[in-house]
């Protein structure tokens, strides 16, 4: 089949990049062609020259502002084309003055307009558990069912593989958000004084978050110099390497992630496949996905946290039947190629549907 994946910019240094690069990864590996629509594209050229079967994007007002939907409609009533679109939250915790956010969905009634009278795709889903309060009314209110497809691990880009140069105690990658401040503030920072901790990401400083909004601004009205100012600081390799070479690598979701328990991070998975043994906060939905103390570690307050760090880097032999159980969970559910199973399944499932 022929995929084509929206990714608004080639530039983004953020979690789409990764997300971005597992999807295509898997597909590409199961035999699929995979071709991405970004914003160097023009709409009608990319879809009368490709003729996709299916295509990924989102609702997300940065993804609308790339599409044409009235051709895109076209396409999907004379071709066997399928649209895929992964909506944003019906009631969006998130803070109004992270500006880059999209707002509710609820309170966005022109896309839930669209999505009513069938003219934004197909196929919506979302990374949250069904139960989410977060999306409770998308339903009732669309009349359409969202499908849940979690984020997941690469298993082509990351491979285990200890490097002394990343070795530590405890390791975190990511970005310095700012639902994470406080609790790296009381349960990150304060281990940098008993072990040896070592910090990778986006955004640890305030000229780096600086340029980061310039740089998302720039990929948003498509500015050539400013939506490359920064790069990314790893590899997509290196994240594994780092993982596979801590004694104990840390997981930390947004305190709405914690408060609502219905979606998890890609780290969650991560970890586990690279052979990194992965304390974590604590997320209702892991539980569902892992076997707490057997395949990862959750800790459930700030005192579980720091005893659990503690007592597993004092015996680290302890660690590794949690690491094993851990990655053949993960390579057997959660790697991107499970979740372009169940996107192929869908596809199927809709074709089915319309042929009927």
């Amino acid at each position: 089949m022929k995929i084509a994946y929206h990714l608004p910019s080639f530039h983004t240094i953020y979690a789409q990049r990764t997300i971005y690069h597992g999807f295509k990864n898997a597909f590409t590996d199961l035999g699929h062609e995979f071709i991405t629509y970004s914003a160097e594209d023009d709409f009608a050229t990319f879809f009368e020259e490709n003729q996709p079967q299916i295509f990924i994007t989102g609702s997300h007002f940065y993804y609308q502002k790339q599409l044409d939907f009235k051709l895109l409609k076209q396409y999907r009533d004379n071709t066997n084309l399928v649209v895929f679109v992964k909506i944003d939250f019906w009631k969006s915790p998130l803070s109004k003055a992270r500006i880059n956010e999209a707002k509710s969905l609820k309170d966005d009634r022109k896309t839930v307009q669209m999505i009513k009278e069938g003219e934004m795709g197909d196929v919506y889903f979302h990374v949250v558990e069904q139960d989410d309060e977060r999306m409770n009314g998308f339903e009732k209110e669309t009349g359409i069912r969202f499908h849940t497809i979690p984020l997941a691990a690469d298993k082509i880009a990351l491979h285990p593989l200890f490097d002394m140069q990343f070795a530590s105690d405890i390791s975190f990658v990511g970005t310095y958000l700012p639902e994470k401040r406080l609790f790296f503030k009381e349960c990150v920072f304060p281990l940098k004084y008993k072990y040896n901790l070592r910090i990778y990401g986006q955004d640890w400083t305030k000229r780096e978050r600086m340029l980061g909004w310039l740089q998302r601004v720039g990929q948003y009205f498509d500015i050539p110099v400013i939506r490359s100012l920064q790069k990314a600081k790893l590899r997509l390799e290196d994240e594994a390497i780092i993982y596979a070479s801590s004694l104990v690598s840390i997981n930390i979701h947004e305190q709405y992630q914690r408060d609502f328990g219905g979606d998890c991070n890609e780290r969650t998975f991560k970890i586990p496949l690279c052979s990194g043994f992965e304390i974590t906060d604590y997320v209702k939905c892991i539980a569902k996905y892992f076997k707490e103390g057997e395949e990862i570690v959750l800790a459930i307050n700030q005192k579980d946290w720091f005893d659990k760090i503690d007592y597993f880097i004092k015996n680290p032999e302890k660690r590794l039947p949690i690491i094993a159980a851990g990655r053949m969970n993960v390579l057997r559910n959660h790697t991107y190629h499970n979740r372009v199973e169940e996107i192929i399944r869908l596809y199927c499932e809709h074709r089915k549907m319309l042929t009927n």
